[in-house]
C-alpha cells in the first residue's frame, strides 16, 4: 500500500474521530425537542456546515489580521499600554483567547443562527440551531488541531488530541451557541427578559471562561507556580472545564425542553389548607 493511500486514510481516521462525537452531542440536543417538531436532520446538517466552515474559516481570518494589526500599532507605538496588542507577546497572546476569540467566533457563529431566521419556528428551535452551528464550528477546528498534531507526532497524537478536545472543546461551542440561539429565539418571539444581545454576552463569557480554565498551565507558571502544586492545579483545571461544559449543553437541552413543556419551569402548585373531600 503506497504512502498516500495510507495518509488519505489516516486523514479520514482523524475527520471520523472528530465528526463523530459531535453529531451524537447534537443527537443528544435534538433529543430535547418534542418529537413532533424536532427540526429535520437536513435542517440542522446545513447549520453544523455552516459552523464547520463558513464561521471556522472567517473567524480564523479575523483573528489573524486583528492580531496583525494589532502587532503593528504596538510595534509602531511602543508604549507600554500597548503591549497586550502585540501578538508576539504574553500578554497578546491572552488577549487574543480570552478577549478576541471569544468575541469574534461567538460573533461568526451567532451570524449562523441569523443566517437561519426562517427556520426557527419557535422557542425551542434556537438552541437546537444554535448548538449545530456550534458543534459544526467545534468538530472542524478540532479536525484542524488534529491535523497539526498528526503532522508533529503522528497519528496517535493526532487522535488523542481530538478526543480531548472532543470532550472539552466541541461541547464549549455547541453550548455556547445553543445558548445565543435561545437568546435569538426569545427576541424573535418577543419572550420578556434578555434577548439576542444578552445571551451573545452570556456566550462569549461562557468561552472566556473555559479558555481560562483551558490555560491554567500557562497562567500557573506565568505567575512562578511550578512543580507539582503547578501540575494539580492545571489537573482540576482541566476536570473543571470539562465538567463546566458538559453542564453547559446539558443546560442547552434544559431549556429546549422547557421552551416545548414550560410546565417543566414551574414549581408545582401548592394548596392553601386541606384539600376537598370529593362532593364537598
Amino acid at each position: 500500500m503506497s504512502d498516500a493511500v495510507v495518509a488519505v486514510e489516516d486523514l479520514l481516521l482523524l475527520a471520523l474521530v472528530a465528526l463523530t462525537p459531535a453529531l451524537a452531542y447534537l443527537a443528544w440536543v435534538r433529543k430535547g425537542e418534542a418529537r413532533q417538531g424536532a427540526k429535520r436532520w437536513g435542517t440542522l446538517l446545513g447549520a453544523f456546515a455552516y459552523g464547520a466552515i463558513f464561521a471556522t474559516f472567517v473567524a480564523g481570518i479575523l483573528e489573524l489580521l486583528i492580531v496583525d494589526l494589532g502587532t503593528r500599532v504596538s510595534v509602531g507605538y511602543p508604549a507600554p499600554e500597548f503591549t497586550f496588542l502585540n501578538g508576539s507577546s504574553t500578554a497578546g497572546v491572552f488577549f487574543l483567547v480570552l478577549v478576541v476569540a471569544p468575541f469574534v467566533e461567538e460573533a461568526l457563529k451567532a451570524s449562523g443562527v441569523a443566517a437561519r431566521r426562517g427556520a426557527i419556528l419557535r422557542v425551542a428551535d434556537g438552541p437546537v440551531i444554535g448548538a449545530s452551528v456550534g458543534l459544526g464550528f467545534g468538530f472542524f477546528e478540532t479536525f484542524l488541531y488534529g491535523l497539526g498534531a498528526f503532522v508533529l507526532g503522528g497519528l496517535a497524537a493526532g487522535i488523542v488530541l481530538i478526543l480531548i478536545r472532543s470532550v472539552s472543546s466541541v461541547l464549549l461551542h455547541g453550548s455556547s451557541t445553543g445558548m445565543f440561539g435561545y437568546g435569538y429565539a426569545r427576541a424573535k418571539f418577543r419572550v420578556a427578559g434578555p434577548g439576542s444581545g444578552g445571551y451573545y454576552l452570556l456566550a462569549v463569557g461562557m468561552h472566556a471562561t473555559f479558555n481560562v480554565l483551558a490555560s491554567a498551565s500557562v497562567i500557573l507558571a506565568l505567575l512562578g507556580i511550578t512543580g507539582v502544586v503547578a501540575d494539580l492545579g492545571a489537573t482540576f483545571a482541566l476536570v473543571g472545564a470539562i465538567v463546566f461544559v458538559f453542564a453547559a449543553i446539558e443546560h442547552v437541552r434544559a431549556v429546549t425542553q422547557a421552551a416545548d413543556y414550560p410546565a417543566l419551569l414551574r414549581p408545582p402548585p401548592r394548596y392553601a389548607g386541606r384539600p376537598r373531600e370529593p362532593g364537598t
